[in-house]
């Protein structure tokens, strides 16, 4: 899912979820992201326009909380590793950022720095999106390492819900076209 538009996609991934948690919209039957959507994303739902909390660019946060999910089960298996470095390929950071993501790789990185970054409600959402992404939220390590996440982040449970039902229906999406 993340190989098909990258921040744009994220982007209006968390911007269906936003709408829907604000409509009231019952997790099961919302809305889910179209192609259209991407065309359509508020400016504060796209990434690439944004810093950190700690001054960082915001897709280099997105990148450590794949990061930090992906360890959640105490290493990055094949696909894992498989989904950090396309996504490193698709933000085009320089040379030192890219160096800098590689040794992270090795690092855990813990619940409330990936957390600490988010300076906004809808940076928050693209922090719990990626990091669900980049894990099978099956496994009970990944699972309670969202749920951390998500209180962190202090995203209502709501929320999360339609975060998660975005999520779901990408990942249909994308395994429908590439099946």
């Amino acid at each position: 899912m993340l190989s098909h538009g990258g921040a744009a996609l994220l982007g209006a991934l968390a911007h269906r979820a936003w709408q829907n948690w604000q409509a009231g919209q019952a997790p099961a039957t919302a809305k889910t992201t179209t192609a259209h959507d991407m065309d359509d994303v508020e400016p504060r739902f796209l990434p690439a326009a944004a810093t950190a909390a700690s001054g960082e660019p915001f897709e280099l946060s997105l990148i450590r909380a794949m990061i930090g999910a992906a360890h959640a089960d105490g290493h990055i298996d094949a696909t894992e590793r498989g989904r950090i470095f396309e996504q490193v390929d698709k933000a085009g950071l320089d040379a030192e950022a890219k160096a800098f993501v590689f040794d992270t790789l090795d690092a855990p990185i813990g619940v409330s720095e990936v957390a600490a970054a988010a300076r906004t409600p809808e940076q928050a959402s693209e922090i719990y999106l990626v990091s669900r992404l980049a894990v099978d939220p099956d496994e009970p390590a990944e699972r309670a390492y969202l749920q951390a996440l998500a209180h962190r982040l202090k995203l209502p449970d709501g929320l999360v819900a339609r975060l998660d039902r975005q999520v779901d229906a990408a990942l249909r999406s994308d395994n429908a076209s590439t099946g």
